[in-house]
């Protein structure tokens, strides 16, 4: 969330930031917000008022002889001032919550060096890696080699649980457990994340600390509340992003243990409100998949150096599968709602002849940090600082075996496993069940 007190000082300036994601990110910061900073404004000259008044009173009765007339009539002055000021404060209270709430809908504002865009066509190729492989036959898409091999069972997963669900059958069950294994293990001996294994299910707190709430509560699966006693909701996890960043929510952190640097697997669940029609096929877009996470908090004079190296480190998970990609600067138009500044990383898919993103590495400067309550002491006894967040899915791991698939395709339908997983698979080669 936005700084009130900032936003409230600099309307113009962070409404013409705004603009810059869209003309809909202005208009949520609205003539409504304007009228409650101004309310806001004008309470708290009356409060201050009433407060000198009241200080003034006070120190007239330490002159008074408090048996005489005059000292109880500064008294009853005094009740009704304190009177005022209880209910002064009271308003001034409602109206910093209307602020908050009002901007708990707000995105967060680009960084200046984000390229300035409307939409997916202004984002940045920065780089790419590898070559696109090329094929002696016209590549396949995924769903079809999984299909032919046994590996991906479409018509049974939607027999038990409906559209946008697979099943995973034989090596393809045993490939996403060494994608999994693989990535954790890369990451936490080699890049130095500790490896948590958070809860699946989250309070709503957590999804506002991370700000999935309450702008996106249609793209959350909410559980039934069976225990009359539980005073609230638990909601699946969307990404692990959402238990590991709320890891540390309304602590202070030693300012010396920074930076923190999380990884973890979960499965994520997501009922892809508003997608309908869109990657109908295949593994592209699953109401539930299987994702490793990374999560670093830094310092904020840190938090650009943190948020290129999460990526570099993503980025890695792809150079030892050889699987082609290219790393996009997202646009002004085209960042999420928290987000400050997003790469997207976006591997090759020859048998569709598209890039396909299969990690987004944010940086959301103090935006979830201030919404969870997430601060640091620079040093000892020193005033806490909200923490930078910023995290990346490294990888998505379904879609890092839609790449597999596609990208080590041979001819007579078969594929090539990547070399870095092959004791975890026991095979060279997937050639079906």
């Amino acid at each position: 969330m936005l700084d009130p007190r900032y936003v409230a000082e600099h309307l113009d300036e962070v409404r013409a930031a705004l603009a810059l994601r869209s003309p809909a990110a202005a208009a949520s910061l609205g003539d409504d917000f304007a009228s409650t900073v101004s309310a806001r404004r004008s309470n708290i000259q009356e409060l201050e008022r009433w407060q000198a008044e009241r200080n003034a009173a006070n120190d007239a009765m330490a002159r008074l002889d408090k048996k005489s007339p005059e000292f109880a009539q500064k008294r009853d002055e005094l009740k009704a001032l304190s009177t005022r000021i209880k209910e002064a404060e009271q308003v001034v209270s409602e109206l910093e919550k209307r602020m908050t709430e009002q901007l708990s809908v707000v995105p967060n504002l680009p960084d200046p060096s984000v390229p300035v865009g409307a939409g997916e066509e202004g984002n940045v190729v920065v780089r790419t890696w590898g070559e696109k492989p090329t094929f002696s036959f016209a590549p396949k898409s995924h769903w079809d080699i999984g299909t032919a091999l046994g590996l991906l069972d479409f018509e049974r997963a939607a027999k038990l649980s409906g559209a946008r669900f697979t099943v995973l059958m034989g090596a393809a069950a045993r490939l996403e457990r060494a994608l999994i294994s693989f990535m954790l293990d890369l990451h936490t001996r080699e890049q130095g994340y500790l490896e948590v294994l958070p809860p699946f299910l989250v309070k709503d707190t957590a999804l506002f600390g991370t700000g999935n709430l309450p702008k996106f509560a249609e793209d959350l699966f909410k559980t039934q509340k069976s225990d009359p006693e539980r005073a609230y909701d638990l909601y699946l996890i969307p990404t692990a992003e959402v238990p590991v960043t709320n890891l540390h929510a309304d602590e202070i952190l030693d300012g010396a243990s920074l930076p923190i640097a999380y990884t973890a697997y979960t499965p994520c669940f997501r009922s892809e409100a508003g997608s309908h029609g869109r990657d109908v096929r295949g593994l592209i877009r699953q109401h539930q998949f299987d994702k490793v996470e990374l999560v670093r908090f830094s310092a904020p004079e840190d938090s650009a150096r943190q948020h290129e190296m999460l990526t570099a480190h993503a980025e890695e998970v792809l150079k030892r599968l050889g699987l082609h990609y290219r790393v996009s600067a997202l646009c002004t138009g085209d960042l999420g709602f928290g987000s400050q500044k997003t790469y997207d990383l976006e591997v090759w898919l020859p048998g569709q002849g598209v890039y396909r993103e299969i990690s987004s590495c944010s940086n959301f400067g103090d935006f979830q940090a201030r919404r969870a309550q997430i601060r640091y002491r620079p040093e000892p006894k020193a005033k806490p600082r909200l923490v930078h967040t910023m995290n990346g899915s490294a990888l998505a791991v379904g879609r890092t075996v839609i790449a597999i698939l596609e990208q080590y395709q041979q001819a007579d339908g078969t594929v090539v496993v990547p070399e870095p997983l092959r004791a975890f698979m026991g095979c060279e080669v997937l050639r079906g069940r």
